[in-house]
């Protein structure tokens, strides 16, 4: 291996790394503000990918009608509570409404934007409307309710919602794959390195992303709600930040991540309907490697699982999996021998 093979890959590695950071960053921002180890954060991924691919033909999206399930299951959930509740009938059909209408608004758009061929970006910003809600919903359909139960029972409603949403997305999208047209069909000579447009707006979308972050963090109302959830979930309720509207709010923000990352990966791969769960676990791997609580530490794992799945595929294409996945033991091991007796909180 010599120098112009080294940067290549190092680009390379670069490059996909910056998308398992953003979805390292919507894996610790879940498991802070909610303990959820979202381990379906990949489906939003393959989800955001084949709604844009399916506008380019001039189809409607499947993630339209499985938006609309979704939000009517939500709803139903909502009047039968309320029902038990004894809420009055104005009260119920306020909640309802409060629930249906954004996921039906943006499904018609979607269903008469479809076949008009609307240029690239105006669809990507459709598919993000469409895929965004489904986070909200996902939680409010799995966890809200158990909120308060232990890690251990929400790790085992994720592994149920994964096999959940990826039997959905055989169902609506097919097994059929799908691979989209780059944002920036350009090439950028850099010495020995041939850049392309996609891997510049990869690089540029995923570094603005994470500054965004970053001020909504330390600058607006609700991400400080967010971090005071994640800090103290009790003292949050005492302060009247209620845990519900912080849940739904951070998984709308995973979705929103996912759905951006299926944007950014879709030129350059191509994805099926089960592609995410892959790319969702080296987004995991990365968050392990903070420790499911650093951001900062996030984002070093991820472009270092970025950088070590560009080599060893270099050194041994077969097993790059197992290479990617396998850096994860000592890091785990490492964290055991510094915090032996840890306890849930």
């Amino acid at each position: 291996m010599d120098g112009s093979i080294a940067s290549i890959l190092a680009l390379d590695g670069i490059t996909n790394g910056a998308v398992y950071a953003l979805l390292a960053l919507a894996i610790v921002l879940l498991f802070a503000v909610t303990r959820v180890i979202f381990i379906p954060q990949g489906e939003f991924v393959a989800f955001g990918a084949l709604t844009l691919a399916l506008l380019q033909t001039g189809a409607v999206p499947g993630t339209v009608w499985l938006l609309l399930l979704l939000a009517a299951g939500v709803a139903l959930g909502e009047l039968v509570n309320g029902w038990r509740q004894r809420r009055s009938a104005k009260a119920l059909l306020l909640a309802a409404l409060r629930t249906l209408a954004w996921p039906i608004a943006i499904s018609l758009l979607t269903i008469w934007a479809a076949p008009r061929h609307w240029p690239l970006l105006a669809q990507a910003a459709l598919t993000l409307a469409v895929v965004t809600p489904l986070g909200s919903l996902v939680y409010r359909a799995a966890y809200e309710s158990l909120a308060d139960a232990s890690v251990l029972v929400l790790l085992i409603v994720s592994v149920g919602v994964h096999f959940v949403l990826t039997g959905l997305g055989l169902y609506f999208f097919g097994a059929e794959g799908y691979r989209n047209p780059p944002f920036w069909d350009e090439r950028f000579n850099a010495g020995p390195l041939m850049l392309s447009g996609q891997t510049l707006i990869v690089l540029a979308a995923s570094f603005a992303l994470i500054v965004m972050l970053w001020l909504f963090f330390e600058r607006s109302l609700w991400g400080k709600a967010l971090r005071a959830t994640a800090v103290n979930r009790l003292g949050a309720r005492l302060m009247g930040i209620s845990s519900g509207s912080a849940g739904r709010l951070s998984f709308s923000m995973a979705a929103f991540i996912g759905a951006l990352s299926g944007l950014l990966i879709g030129p350059t791969t191509t994805v099926f309907y089960d592609s995410g769960f892959l790319i969702g676990l080296k987004g995991f791997v990365a968050a392990v490697f903070g420790g499911l609580a650093s951001y900062p530490l996030a984002l070093v794992g991820a472009l270092g699982v970025g950088l070590l799945e560009s080599f060893g595929s270099f050194w041994a294409s077969a097993f790059k999996e197992v290479i990617v996945f396998s850096a994860i033991l000592p890091v785990l091991l490492w964290r055991s021998l510094r915090d032996p007796h840890g306890e849930e909180h």
